[in-house]
């Protein structure tokens, strides 16, 4: 079930996005076109399948979430370009494909980041691309504001920056993750909510629950891909994690004890669910689909 709403949903918000990347004026078409390349360049899209599966378990429409699910996409791809700059990760390559500062050069990538990170706000703000009333649009930038910054995934960044080469503690390593890649996750399925305009307080709080669960499960299957499975598969750098002596789940808990966690995880989110009826089954899948994955 799970590959053809993946499929549908990839479509609909890659044709959303697409209009995006018409440069205005000839001398932006080199910045334009490092944007394209970023966003373009093989993402599985997860976290707009969330937006539209979150919108669709409250009873909403797909094209109530539009908006949202480019923005989140937007700032995962910003977030990706700077991740793998020499200053930061020092990738060389991302889904397969050389990085963004290897396929143009490192100013431009830098540029092309900022440009689509104020590009996600832009398109949540504006009543052209999102068709919610004012308010519904402002409690939208909140909530990716929140997520998107030194609140969220920013700051896990930061804090993973200095962990490295230093031993953590679960509670430490949780906290991290929760920021640099959960924050993100839990924005998108909220955003999806806000989106149907049929969210109450236990909907929210029972979707909060499964996008905090889904969140942490992803970094955790995360780290076990980066020593289980190889770079043709990953499309980027196996290993790449010891390599920069990162602190993760499988050096943490061991490979087994990080497996069963996942799952663990896996079945909180699902479990979160429960009040839900069959217009959530996206989500259910989306939670068994994360820790099932391959790359």
């Amino acid at each position: 079930m799970i590959e053809g709403y993946q499929q549908h949903c990839q479509a609909r918000v890659d044709a959303a996005l697409e209009p995006l990347f018409v440069a205005p004026r000839a001398d932006l078409q080199p910045l334009y076109a490092a944007m394209r390349y970023s966003v373009f360049n093989g993402g599985k899209r997860i976290r707009p399948l969330l937006v539209y599966a979150a919108c669709e378990a409250l009873d909403g429409e797909l094209e109530q979430a539009d908006a949202a699910a480019c923005a989140v996409e937007l700032i995962h791809a910003y977030s990706l370009v700077h991740d793998d700059l020499p200053a930061m990760d020092d990738d060389d390559l991302r889904r397969g494909q050389p990085t963004t500062h290897k396929a143009f050069d490192e100013a431009s990538a830098i540029l092309a980041g900022d440009a689509l990170q104020s590009l996600a706000f832009q398109v949540l703000a504006d009543p052209r691309h999102n068709v919610q009333d004012a308010e519904a649009r402002l409690n939208m930038l909140v909530t990716l504001s929140r997520a998107a910054g030194p609140a969220g995934m920013v700051g896990g960044q930061a804090i993973d920056l200095g962990a490295v080469g230093k031993q953590l503690d679960q509670q430490a390593l949780e906290q991290m993750h929760r920021h640099k890649t959960g924050a993100l996750i839990e924005a998108s399925v909220l955003l999806g909510a806000i989106a149907s305009c049929k969210a109450d307080a236990l909907s929210l709080a029972a979707l909060q629950r499964y996008a905090a669960a889904i969140g942490l499960a992803f970094q955790v299957q995360d780290d076990i891909l980066d020593v289980e499975s190889d770079t043709a598969t990953l499309g980027k750098r196996q290993g790449a994690d010891i390599a920069r002596d990162k602190p993760t789940y499988p050096a943490l808990l061991g490979m087994p004890a990080a497996k069963a966690y996942a799952l663990e995880l896996c079945e909180q989110a699902l479990n979160s669910l429960r009040t839900f009826d069959s217009k959530a089954e996206p989500l259910r899948e989306l939670a068994r689909y994360i820790v099932q994955r391959r790359n």
